[in-house]
């Protein structure tokens, strides 16, 4: 149950609707995520009254093509699953919506599942 958000500098709702869809895309892919699992926040920032920073760093140059995900989701991937889940993203996004790999910048933030309501003030991952 990842919960998504993704923000762009600069871009339009179908290009926000095609990175929404790569990245469940490869949630689905290389995590095993249910299709209809898709919660997501998609913001498009203008650059005037919201906009995005970034940098060089580590030598990965970025531009104004840049794409923030942030993914969070229940503990429990390998490395190698996430790896391979980075990789599907950037893939796709380029597939789907034109944007350089270079430009994806992910996070996962994991946690457990008592730290989830799905609706009805519930617990639903609690036993």
């Amino acid at each position: 149950m990842p919960l998504v958000r993704i923000d762009v500098l600069g871009t339009d709702p179908a290009r926000l609707d095609a990175l929404g869809r790569a990245v469940r895309d490869a949630l689905v892919e290389a995590l095993g995520v249910p299709p209809d699992d898709c919660f997501q926040i998609l913001t498009g920032h203008d650059g005037t009254t919201g906009t995005l920073r970034y940098g060089d760093y580590l030598g990965v140059h970025r531009d104004a093509g840049i794409v923030y995900v942030a993914v969070t989701l229940r503990a429990g991937r390998t490395t190698e699953q996430k790896r391979t889940l980075y990789r599907r993203i950037a893939d796709l996004a380029r597939d789907y919506a034109g944007t350089e790999p270079r430009n994806v910048f992910v996070t996962l933030t994991e946690n457990g599942p008592a730290d989830w309501s799905l609706g009805n003030g519930e617990a639903q991952y609690v036993s």
